[in-house]
C-alpha cells in the first residue's frame, strides 16, 4: 500500500538524537531546555517538551528549507495520503488553507467557493486579492445546517463564470456531511483548473472504508487537513497535501515560507511525525473503534425523548452524498431549548465540554481518544436533561433562514483595507462591509468585506443575538457597531 516506511519518524528521532548527546545549548529559545521556565508551569508540564523545543540547525533540519528529516517526514505524509507532496504547517488548517487559495489564484481571479467556508477562506481571498464567486450550500431545515455543495451546483456555477481560476469546497462540513467529491473533481477538471478542497475535517479519511472517499483519492488537486482535530497531532498542526498537474509545488512551498513563522515549533512538527505514523499504520483499527462507539452514542441519543442524532437516513438528501460517523451532531430542538442552552448545561453542570453549539444542535467529535465511559456519561446526562425539559410545552425554535448573499460591491481585499468609518448596525443598510460578521463557531460568515449591508442581514443578527448565539468578527465585540467602506 506504501511506497516508504510508515513506521519511520525522521524528525522525533532526530530530536530523540539532539536529547540523548544532551547536548549543551547556545541557542534560542531562552529557557534552555527548560532550566529557565517559570516552575509552576514547568512542574505541570514535566520536562520533556522542553528538551525538543528547539530552534533550526543542521541535526533537525527547516521547515522552510527542509533537505534532511522534515524533507523526509514530509515525504512519509506525503505517501500516506496519495499526494505528490505534503507541507507541514505550524500555523494552523487556517494558514494551509490561505496558502492553499495564494497558491492557485492571484489579484483580479474568480475563486469559486461556497457561502458556508470558514473565515480563513474569505482571509486567503484578500491576502490573494481574489474575486469570490458564491455558492449556495444545501440546507437541512430540520437540523438547521447547511450541508455540502452539489455537484450540479458547482457545474451550473462553473458555466456562468467559464472565466474562473479555481474551486474551492468543503469535504466534509464540520457535523460529517460528505458531497460527491468526485464527480465534482471531474466536473471541475473538465475546466482544467484546480479543485481545492478544505479538508479540515477530514485527516483521517481514506484510512478506513466505512468513511467518505478522501479528497486525494477523490482526485482533488490540493487539500488542507486538520491534524490536531481527528488524529493524534497537538493543537495548530495541520497538513497540506498537494497534486502536481495543475498545481506549482515550488510555489506553494514559497507561499508557506511567507506566511509561516521562521521559529516553528519543533514540538508541533514531531507531534505531526507521529500522528502520520499513528494514522498510517493503525488507523484502520483505531478507525473501526472510534466508529463503533460514535454509533453507539447515536443510537442511544436517538432513544432519548427530546433528542435527534441525525445518520444514515439522510443519505440521498441534497448535498448528502457520505456521511463520517465519527461526528455526532445531537439535535435538540424537540426539547424547547437552543443548542447554546444545551451546550452551556452540559458544560456548567456536568462538565461536558463539546465541540460547538448553533441554535438547533450541539456537536461532539469522536475520535481516538473516546471510550465507553466518555459516552456513556454523556448519555447519561442527556437522558437527566431530558426528563427535565421534554414535555414541557416550550415553544421549539423556528428555523432561521440565513440571509441571502449579499451584492459584492468591492473586491474583499479592497473593502478590508480601505478608509474605514464605524456606525450603528441597524443604521448601517445600504452601507458597504469594511468588516466580517460571523456565528462563531463555525465561523461561517453572514457578510465579508466588500459586500452591501442589508436589512435582512440586521434582523439576522439581532435574531441570532437574542437566541443567545454568539455573532463576532466586527471589532466592536457586542457587534451593535461596523466599520463600514467610508
Amino acid at each position: 500500500m506504501y511506497k516508504l516506511d510508515q513506521n519511520e519518524t525522521p524528525l522525533f528521532d532526530a530530536l530523540m538524537e539532539y536529547v540523548n548527546r544532551e547536548t549543551i545549548p547556545f541557542h534560542v529559545p531562552g529557557h534552555k531546555k527548560g532550566i529557565g521556565i517559570d516552575e509552576e508551569f514547568k512542574n505541570f508540564i514535566g520536562q520533556n517538551p522542553f528538551k525538543i523545543d528547539v530552534t533550526v540547525f543542521k541535526l533537525v533540519d527547516s521547515l522552510h528549507h527542509p533537505t534532511g528529516p522534515i524533507k523526509k517526514a514530509q515525504k512519509l505524509a506525503a505517501d500516506a495520503y496519495g499526494s505528490d507532496a505534503a507541507f507541514f504547517s505550524i500555523h494552523g488548517t487556517s494558514g494551509a488553507i490561505q496558502a492553499m487559495i495564494m497558491s492557485v489564484v492571484s489579484a483580479g481571479d474568480k475563486i469559486i467557493i461556497p457561502r458556508n467556508v470558514h473565515k480563513s477562506v474569505t482571509a486567503g481571498i484578500i491576502l490573494s486579492g481574489a474575486i469570490p464567486v458564491y455558492m449556495q450550500p444545501a440546507l437541512d431545515k430540520n437540523v438547521g445546517i447547511a450541508h455540502g455543495v452539489t455537484p450540479e451546483t458547482v457545474e451550473r456555477t462553473l458555466k456562468e463564470n467559464p472565466d474562473a481560476k479555481a474551486v474551492l469546497v468543503i469535504n466534509p462540513t464540520y457535523y460529517g456531511v460528505a458531497t460527491d467529491l468526485k464527480k465534482i473533481a471531474d466536473i471541475v477538471h473538465s475546466y482544467d483548473i484546480p479543485l481545492i478542497v478544505d479538508e479540515a475535517h477530514g485527516p483521517h479519511l481514506g484510512f478506513n472504508d466505512k468513511l467518505p472517499v478522501s479528497a486525494m483519492e477523490a482526485g482533488a488537486d490540493i487539500c488542507a487537513q486538520s491534524t490536531h482535530k481527528i488524529i493524534g497531532a497537538l493543537t495548530q498542526c495541520s497538513l497540506l497535501q498537494v497534486r502536481s498537474e495543475r498545481v506549482d509545488i515550488n510555489r506553494v512551498q514559497q507561499i508557506l515560507s511567507l506566511l509561516q513563522t521562521t521559529s516553528p515549533s519543533y514540538i508541533l512538527m514531531a507531534s505531526l511525525d507521529c500522528a502520520r505514523r499513528q494514522i498510517a499504520l493503525n488507523g484502520e483499527e483505531l478507525l473501526d473503534k472510534t466508529i463503533e462507539l460514535a454509533n453507539y452514542a447515536r443510537s442511544e441519543i436517538n432513544k432519548i425523548p427530546g433528542f435527534y442524532c441525525f445518520g444514515e437516513e439522510i443519505l440521498g438528501n441534497e448535498g448528502v452524498y457520505a456521511l463520517d460517523p465519527t461526528k455526532i451532531t445531537i439535535t435538540c430542538r424537540d426539547l424547547g431549548i437552543t443548542g447554546y442552552d444545551l451546550d452551556m448545561i452540559l458544560s456548567s453542570k456536568y462538565h461536558i465540554q463539546m465541540e460547538l453549539s448553533d441554535l438547533y444542535n450541539v456537536l461532539a467529535v469522536g475520535s481516538f481518544g473516546d471510550t465507553k465511559e466518555s459516552i456513556d456519561a454523556l448519555l447519561v446526562a442527556l437522558k437527566e436533561i431530558s426528563e427535565e425539559y421534554y414535555g414541557n410545552d416550550n415553544k421549539k425554535s423556528d428555523f432561521i433562514d440565513m440571509p441571502a448573499i449579499p451584492k459584492l460591491l468591492k473586491l474583499p481585499r479592497e473593502a478590508f483595507n480601505s478608509a474605514k468609518t464605524r456606525v450603528a448596525l441597524k443604521d448601517s443598510i445600504g452601507e458597504v462591509s469594511a468588516e466580517f460578521l460571523m456565528a462563531y463557531p463555525p465561523g461561517i460568515p453572514v457578510l465579508c468585506p466588500g459586500e452591501e449591508i442589508t436589512q435582512e442581514i440586521v434582523d439576522y443578527v439581532q435574531k441570532l443575538k437574542d437566541t443567545g448565539l454568539y455573532v463576532q468578527g466586527t471589532e466592536d465585540p457586542e457587534v451593535e457597531n461596523i466599520k463600514v467602506v467610508r
